[in-house]
C-alpha cells in the first residue's frame, strides 16, 4: 500500500494539484483569493493541458510515443536529484550575492518590468551559452533531442541543466539588484509560460497566436528554436519577452512554407535513453580524444557545436549563413 500512496503523491505532485487539494481539505475557499491561491490554482493548467495533448494525439493517430516515453523516462530520472541542486545554487547565490548589489528591487508593478527585462536578458545569456559552448550543449542537448514538439518536451532536461541554468540567471538577476522575492515570482510565471510554448500541433496547430506573435514569444516562435532546418538554427532563444533575439539578431520567424524538422542534426537514435542522455557526451569525448593538440582538445570542449580542429567548421552559425547566402532569405 505504500508503493501505491506514493505514485498516488508523485501524481498529485507532477498534476500541480497538492495545493488545491489542501484547501478543498481545509474548506477554506476564500483562500482561493489569495495571491497564494491564485498561484496555487494556476499551478494545474499546463500538466493537465499535457494530459489533454496526449489524448489528442492519440485520437488523431498522432500520438508521439517515442517522445513521451522518453520525456516521461528523463523526468522520473531527473525528479529527485536536479531540483535540489538547483535550489541548493539558487540559495547559495542570494546568499553570497546580494549583498553587492548596487540596489534592491520591491515587489511593485514597475520593478516587475525591470525584473522580467532582466530576467529575460539572464534567461538569453544562458540559452545562448547552452548553443554556443560544446560543454553546455552537451547538458542542454537533451533538450532538443525529441523529434516532435509536445507539452512534454519541456520535462526533457539533463539533470545538471537546472542548476547550471539557474547559476547563470540567478547570478545576473541578484547583481542587478532583483529582490529574491521578485525572482521567485517570476520565476514562477517564466516557468508556467516557459512550459507553455512547447504545446505541440495537436493541441493548437497554429503557434502564432494572431497578433501576439509580434509582440511575445509564442509557441511558434519556440518551435522555430527546436527546429534543425538551417533557417531555424540556433535562433529564438528567448522565452517570453523577445527583446533580446531582436537586439542581438537571433530573432526568426516561422516561415510557412518550411517545414519544420524537429530534433538535432547529429545521427542518433531518439528513442534510446543513453543516447538521448549521453550521447553529446560521449561525441565530445570522441573529439577530445582525436584532437592532434592539447590547444585543439580545450578548444573542443569550449567552442561551438560543429566546430572542428581542420577548420571544416560545421557551427549551427555556418550552416545558417551558407542557407541565407544560397537561398536570399531573411
Amino acid at each position: 500500500m505504500e508503493i501505491l500512496e506514493f505514485l498516488y503523491q508523485e501524481i498529485i505532485s507532477f498534476l500541480g494539484l497538492r495545493g488545491t487539494l489542501e484547501i478543498l481539505k481545509s474548506g477554506d475557499f476564500s483562500k482561493f483569493l489569495t495571491f497564494d491561491g491564485i498561484l496555487t490554482g494556476i499551478g494545474p493548467i499546463l500538466p493537465l493541458l499535457l494530459v489533454l495533448e496526449l489524448i489528442s494525439g492519440i485520437i488523431q493517430k498522432n500520438p508521439h510515443t517515442k517522445v513521451y516515453k522518453m520525456t516521461f523516462l528523463i523526468y522520473i530520472l531527473n525528479r529527485f536529484i536536479g531540483r535540489f541542486i538547483s535550489i541548493g545554487a539558487i540559495s547559495f547565490l542570494i546568499a553570497t550575492l546580494q549583498p553587492y548589489a548596487p540596489f534592491q528591487t520591491t515587489f511593485t508593478w514597475y520593478w516587475l518590468i525591470y525584473g522580467y527585462i532582466v530576467w529575460e536578458f539572464s534567461h538569453f545569456a544562458y540559452h545562448f551559452l547552452g548553443h554556443k559552448v560544446r560543454l553546455f550543449w552537451c547538458l542542454h542537448s537533451t533538450h532538443h533531442t525529441p523529434e516532435n514538439m509536445n507539452l512534454s518536451v519541456s520535462h526533457a532536461h539533463f539533470f545538471l541543466e537546472g542548476p547550471y541554468a539557474d547559476v547563470i540567471r540567478g547570478s545576473i538577476c541578484i547583481i542587478l539588484g532583483i529582490h529574491p522575492a521578485l525572482l521567485f515570482f517570476i520565476m514562477f510565471i517564466d516557468g508556467t509560460y516557459g512550459m507553455f510554448i512547447h504545446v505541440g500541433e495537436n493541441l493548437m496547430k497554429n503557434g502564432k497566436m494572431g497578433f501576439l506573435n509580434h509582440i511575445i514569444l509564442t509557441p511558434s516562435h519556440h518551435r522555430v528554436h527546436h527546429a534543425r532546418n538551417p533557417l531555424y538554427m540556433d535562433t529564438n532563444f528567448c522565452n517570453l519577452l523577445n527583446i533580446w533575439d531582436k537586439v542581438f539578431g537571433t530573432y526568426q520567424l516561422e516561415k510557412d512554407e518550411i517545414k519544420l524538422e524537429y530534433g538535432i542534426t547529429r545521427p542518433m537514435d531518439s528513442g534510446n535513453l543513453w543516447d538521448v542522455y549521453f550521447g553529446e557526451f560521449i561525441a565530445l569525448f570522441k573529439d577530445v580524444w582525436a584532437a592532434p593538440t592539447l590547444k585543439d582538445k580545450i578548444l573542443y570542449i569550449f567552442m561551438p557545436p560543429g566546430w572542428h580542429h581542420s577548420g571544416d567548421h560545421k557551427t549551427a552559425t555556418v550552416v545558417r549563413n551558407e542557407y541565407l547566402a544560397s537561398h536570399k532569405t531573411t
